[in-house]
């Protein structure tokens, strides 16, 4: 298989890791590790395992599997949001003309949720127990490329700040790694990714759902890209680290989809 794979996009990669160098600047990915040894015994082992008829002296009682305690619409102090929390925050920050005019990383209507995350308390608020809790939700605008970012007070549920950066560019979503995939396996440039895990799977890629994704940012440097990346920082730019589901790594690290132009191109390394 390695000896096919080498005519797509160079290999399959099966370690822990993979290493994001190039001279353009990329938010850090932590990839997860592979599965471990097999730390079963041998055939010995095997024979002493099957001889036990029932638990030891010493073993623990079974366990009990018990109902998770029903969780409240509201925290208290800094306590992670409760669902409740977070549908109203979410839907108190879409109101108005963001929502309305905004456009999310497929084109449809409404701006791209990136992440809604506790505040922090304000100054002369920290040691107040009465202290309002209020929650940052993140969207990114692909309307007008801004990142849009609300902050909402979940006690009277009104936003209380609205603060719109242009380049600032967050980690990518899931949903933004899942369309970034989708508009690479439907490129020219996907095809060593399609072949890749044909010759891994024997099945065609077709979908983002059979992949394994995670993404990081990238920004434009001078000399460092072909030119139909240069907007890289002020557009949305992802490079992906892709993964066949239950199965090893593809190389896709010299591809960037600019989710905003709805391109891909291929960094050159020379």
């Amino acid at each position: 298989m390695r000896e096919k794979v080498r005519r797509h996009l160079g290999k399959v990669l099966t370690g822990a890791a993979l290493a994001a160098a190039g001279t353009a600047a990329m938010v850090a990915v932590t990839l997860p590790g592979t599965a471990g040894a097999d730390e079963s015994g041998g055939s010995g082992g095997g024979t002493r395992a099957a001889r036990q008829t029932g638990p030891g002296p010493d073993a623990a009682p079974p366990g009990v599997v018990e109902r998770a305690p029903a969780e409240a619409e509201r925290g208290t102090g800094r306590d992670p949001l409760t669902d409740d929390e977070l549908g109203r925050v979410e839907k108190a920050a879409l109101a108005g003309r963001l929502s309305a005019l905004g456009e999310n990383v497929t084109g449809a209507r409404g701006p791209q949720r990136l992440s809604i995350d506790l505040a922090e308390p304000e100054a002369g608020e920290t040691d107040d127990p009465d202290a309002p809790r209020r929650a940052d939700v993140a969207f990114y605008d692909y309307k007008n490329d801004t990142l849009v970012t609300k902050t909402v007070n979940l006690g009277t549920g009104k936003v209380e700040r609205t603060d719109t950066q242009r380049g600032a560019q967050p980690p990518p979503s899931r949903a933004e790694n899942a369309e970034a995939a989708r508009l690479l396996i439907a490129s020219p440039l996907g095809a060593g990714l399609r072949a890749d895990y044909k010759d891994a799977t024997g099945k065609d890629l077709t979908s983002p759902d059979q992949l394994e994704l995670s993404g990081g940012i990238y920004r434009a440097a001078p000399g460092a890209q072909p030119a139909v990346l240069d907007a890289c920082g002020t557009h949305r730019c992802v490079r992906l680290f892709s993964k066949v589901r239950n199965g090893p790594w593809i190389d896709t690290r010299d591809l960037v989809i600019d989710l905003s132009a709805r391109k891909t191109a291929a960094l050159d390394r020379g």
